[in-house]
């Protein structure tokens, strides 16, 4: 078993790891237990009830933190020459489409979203072996295929992540820095765990939610007290 650091050492000494604390209360510990030299990013991991390999058990969704991720999401729009003077306004990173296909299929992958046209996803198809283990395959259920992508854009830039539950049946997300204050961690944090609460499966049966924890890079998590959400 691996030694723990000092840092860790002191981290662990800060909270009691049987016990579960609110999601405020939480969230101003996980700021206390940060002391990596970088703005590190702050993770939810939810634990859910359903079994992932049955389809009408899978979670998935989107949300739009209320203050974002504080991350500078790079965008790249996949889109027809008529719609890329207004993907570049939105805020797009990238802007084009054949020599963008053209570098992914060389194995390119230096984003973080792609968005693009249904008329477009034709063209993607055959590079899904690329896009697809990175999670970056356009999708319409979560809003990064469609015609308004200005708008799409724009709300990614603004903190708009998607989530689904892995094959463990957990839902990871990074949700906030640990420069943020805590009652933005707090409600970005909320705001994920409503949105998941919603989300339920009518087929789950049992409890939905089994365990909810917060941590940030390289810190212990902190349990979460299911009752307070």
């Amino acid at each position: 078993m691996a030694k723990l650091t000092k840092k860790q050492k002191e981290a662990q000494g800060k909270f009691d790891k049987s016990q579960t604390y609110s999601l405020k209360d939480a969230s101003a510990l996980v700021k206390e237990i940060t002391s990596v030299n970088f703005d590190a990013s702050i993770d939810l991991a939810v634990r859910l009830g359903v079994d992932p390999r049955k389809a009408n058990q899978m979670v998935r969704g989107v949300v739009t933190l209320p203050h974002g991720t504080g991350k500078d999401v790079k965008v790249l729009a996949l889109v027809t020459p008529d719609k890329e003077a207004d993907a570049k306004e939105a805020g797009a990173d990238y802007v084009g489409l054949d020599e963008y296909l053209q570098k992914i299929k060389g194995g390119w992958t230096d984003v973080d979203v792609i968005i693009t046209m249904p008329s477009v996803m034709g063209k993607l198809g055959p590079l899904g072996r690329v896009l697809g283990p990175r999670g970056l395959m356009p999708n319409p259920k979560t809003g990064t295929v469609t015609m308004d992508v200005a708008k799409a854009v724009k709300e990614v830039k603004a903190g708009k992540i998607d989530f689904k539950v892995d094959k463990t049946g957990i839902i990871h997300a990074a949700i906030a820095k640990a420069s943020f204050e805590v009652d933005k961690i707090a409600e970005n944090a909320d705001e994920l765990i409503q949105t998941i609460l919603k989300l339920k499966p009518t087929s789950s049966k049992g409890t939905y939610v089994k365990s909810i924890c917060l941590s940030s890079t390289m810190s212990p998590g902190i349990g979460i007290d299911i009752k307070s959400v």
